[in-house]
């Protein structure tokens, strides 16, 4: 009996494992449908480049990560920013350069201005 129940219960496993799909983080909910049309009109960097790659630096992380917390000097200049781009294949490759980007002032007021940017990592 104990082993009838234990072959049922690998089958049921094997097949709740095999029925899972690949996808984007979070794509099945309202919210991971709103952060996937957003991710596609807007680009996955900010105005700023980072001094030392001369271009954006894309941070990967984990692909559940869905905010990120931004720091500005200051009082309560605090707030948390929703991380709407996930790294996938093709990738398009490095920032080739070019017009547009500021570096980092002299003296930054936020951490955005570092030329840092989450990306999502893949499934």
């Amino acid at each position: 009996m104990r082993r009838l129940w234990m072959t049922a219960l690998g089958l049921a496993t094997l097949a709740a494992l095999c029925t899972a799909k690949t996808s984007s983080a979070g794509d099945q909910t309202f919210r991971g449908r709103m952060v996937q049309r957003r991710a596609m009109t807007y680009p996955w960097h900010g105005a700023y480049y980072h001094v030392a790659w001369g271009g954006p630096v894309a941070l990967v992380v984990p692909p559940t990560a869905e905010v990120t917390t931004d720091w500005g000097w200051g009082v309560s200049n605090a707030r948390m920013t929703t991380i709407r781009h996930q790294f996938t294949l093709p990738w398009p490759g490095p920032y080739g350069g070019g017009p547009g980007f500021l570096p980092t002032p002299a003296w930054p007021s936020d951490t955005r201005q570092f030329g840092v940017y989450y990306v999502r990592g893949p499934w």
